[in-house]
């Protein structure tokens, strides 16, 4: 610790008002110390972790932090206002505030090190001595450690140890009392440094307090230590908090657990204790599945209702899309080889001549109009795996599939997807005996939550949603002209609104479920191609803008316009993602006139697509594809004129011409280095 932090890294009068001005405050001392290379850089890499989740904890605490290639070694800058800075903590403004700068390439004993501390913010006497403290000196040495502070980190081997031998539990007691109830938690957080483990701090502490026995294993950036085996088994119950997947999550299986996000534990430990405890006194027990990632989790404790759903529908819909573009280029091909009467073809099981290419057009067609079927019962069966975990999904994908033989579509494997969950997070809250408790997953749940869903979608709600299906397709048939347009430059609105997102995935899978059939309607395949337009706009748009006018980007932008050619020209809008994060209010509504403008004219145009995917590798395949051509150029000029010209209304960033070309970055909207746009 004694290299990671200096005096000249701590500002005990920080004047910073907002967490971006408190970022690079802290970041510049490290640039003066040459801890770190490239301000913007670097600063862009913390709006991108920023971005995952806020950093303020409760108890006045921010803790904004990234590994980043622009760091040379880890540093800890350390700024105390007294004005307080909002970091997103539900408790207010943080007068505390760590900027944690860890290489790209971090070794383990620095990230030990890093741990350690989060571990101690988890301490009042700590934090308190950090807000009395005089001196810069004296703040460094007191995260240094030099001076006398509470308990250090005991891992999770010591607070093994410590359940071994925890009153109660046969050792110092002489075994009067019962032993306390037992819980295991893992805990892990998308950088790794801070939040694993301070939420496994936290927990530890709650345990103590209440007189639970609590043992964390923390999935970090260095790595993690499992637990013994014999310490799981032994356990009460579970806690998940984390916000990236559980490394094997399987050994825990078959117990009550909790599954939340990781500042939960930060900031409410003993409602999570509580909370295992009454599952365990109700008999509830969980099977494990393989590690699921924050979009696939059932939702954390606390949140709304429509956040939980929105996360179980995306859960769908991130496993129905590759069924989408496999089957969807497939007949797409089908149709490119063998034009539109292939789908009358024989199946070439009965009939396949392989010197004809209309044998290769029909397998394509037939294999791809397979992969298609999958698409509502997929849906279905990973929207009621988010709600209920592996239990939820023989209920999903009967109900799925229940709702393709009654017709019912896509709103039907929606409606199945949702009612599997909630049967099957029903039958979990039923008492068990402990003897049975082995057979539920693989036996009772799927039985009984099968039986009954298929009751309610074949008796109950299948023919009403069959007729809403109904009226949908004519609907979507009956549209054109203004109608058509209106909705074109809707769609094309929400596909550029969050890039990736829930909205941009609502107006994806409109489209997508248009053309899931044999035989799409004219109008479906007019909205396919609409929305593919529109969502390849924003990365050309912004490729366009770093090109034109590069001097108004930063470096690291510069070079993320050249990958966003790529991308855009994949239907990839992602590519958009740093450029949206770090200049928000101008490149999204750009964007979205943009996407707006391109979704209307391709349905003006009357531009089909029967592929849902390949960006201009597709082009082939799109009715008026010159017309359909002329609709995105259209949409990427006007985003990047709207781009440059809000920008080039800004004021120039202080220090701005010591730059050189492209040094104007807005210094209140650090940009996210490549790397991370990419991965986003």
């Amino acid at each position: 610790m004694s290299d990671m932090i200096t005096a000249d890294l701590v500002d005990l009068d920080l004047s910073a008002d907002t967490k971006q001005a408190a970022a690079r405050a802290l970041a510049e001392r490290m640039v003066a110390l040459g801890r770190v290379t490239d301000l913007e850089g670097f600063l862009a890499d913390v709006a991108a972790r920023e971005a995952q989740m806020p950093t303020g904890l409760d108890g006045g605490i921010g803790i904004p932090h990234c590994r980043s290639e622009h760091v040379t070694e880890p540093t800890l800058a350390f700024g105390r206002s007294t004005a307080g800075v909002d970091f997103g903590a539900a408790d207010g403004p943080a007068d505390l505030i760590f900027l944690i700068a860890a290489p790209a390439g971090a070794d383990d004993a620095h990230l030990t090190i890093l741990s350690s501390l989060a571990r101690q913010l988890m301490n009042a006497e700590f934090t308190d001595a950090l807000r009395s403290v005089g001196d810069a000196a004296g703040a460094a040495a007191l995260i240094r450690g030099e001076e006398p502070t509470p308990a250090e980190d005991t891992g999770a081997v010591s607070a093994a140890a410590s359940a071994e031998t925890a009153p109660g539990s046969t050792g110092e007691d002489g075994g009067g009392p019962e032993r306390p109830f037992r819980i295991v938690a893992v805990t892990s957080c998308p950088t790794g440094i801070a939040h694993t483990y301070m939420a496994a701090e936290s927990l530890e502490n709650a345990g103590r307090e209440e007189g639970v026995e609590v043992v964390v294993e923390t999935q970090g950036s260095a790595g993690f230590t499992r637990l013994d085996p014999a310490v799981i088994a032994a356990a009460d119950g579970v806690i998940f908090a984390h916000d990236v997947a559980v490394r094997e999550k399987d050994r825990f299986a078959g117990k009550p657990t909790v599954d939340t996000g990781v500042k939960a534990a930060i900031n409410r430990p003993g409602e999570l204790i509580g909370e295992v405890r009454d599952k365990a006194a109700r008999g509830e027990v969980t099977s494990a599945s393989p590690g699921a990632t924050p979009v696939e989790r059932g939702g954390d404790s606390g949140e709304g209702y429509g956040t939980k759903l929105r996360k179980w529908l995306m859960s769908g819909v991130s496993y129905m899309v590759p069924f989408v573009a496999a089957g969807g280029l497939l007949i797409a091909l089908g149709f490119a080889i063998g034009g539109y009467e292939i789908n009358k073809a024989p199946s070439v099981m009965d009939h396949f001549v392989w010197t004809q290419a209309d044998s290769w057009a029909a397998l394509l067609f037939q294999i791809g109009g397979v992969a298609f079927a999958f698409l509502v019962p997929v849906l279905s069966g990973y929207i009621a795996y988010g709600m209920a975990d592996r239990p939820g999904l023989v209920p999903g994908f009967v109900g799925g599939s229940i709702a393709l033989t009654i017709n019912a579509g896509f709103l039907g494997g929606l409606a199945a997807g949702l009612i599997s969950g909630a049967v099957v997070l029903a039958i979990q809250r039923v008492p068990i005996p402990k003897a049975l408790r082995g057979i539920m997953p693989v036996v009772v749940i799927p039985l009984v939550s099968a039986a009954v869903v298929g009751f309610l979608m074949f008796v109950v709600i299948g023919k009403p949603i069959a007729s809403a299906q109904s009226g949908m397709t004519d609907w979507l048939n009956g549209l054109s002209g203004a109608n058509a347009v209106l909705l074109g430059a809707l769609l094309g609105l929400m596909m550029c609104f969050d890039l990736g997102g829930p909205v941009n995935k609502v107006a994806y899978t409109f489209a997508t479920a248009g053309i899931a059939v044999a035989s799409p309607s004219d109008s479906a395949m007019k909205i396919m191609a609409a929305v593919m337009a529109a969502g390849m706009v924003p990365p050309l748009a912004m490729a366009l803008a770093t090109t034109v006018r590069g001097r108004l980007f930063n470096a690291a932008e510069r070079e993320n316009g050249k990958a966003a050619w790529v991308l855009g020209a994949s239907f990839i809008s992602e590519g958009a993602i740093p450029f949206a994060a770090a200049d928000p209010l101008r490149v999204i509504p750009s964007s979205m006139v943009g996407g707006a403008v391109t979704g209307a004219l391709s349905m003006a145009f009357g531009a089909t697509l029967r592929a849902p995917h390949g960006g201009i590798f597709v082009v082939p395949l799109i009715g008026n594809p010159l017309l359909y051509l002329v609709a995105v150029a259209a949409g990427v000029c006007v985003t990047a004129a709207l781009v440059i010209v809000l920008k080039g209304l800004r004021k120039a960033a202080p220090g701005a011409a010591a730059q050189g070309p492209g040094g104007g970055a807005d210094p209140s909207s650090p940009t996210p280095g490549a790397k991370q746009a990419v991965a986003a």
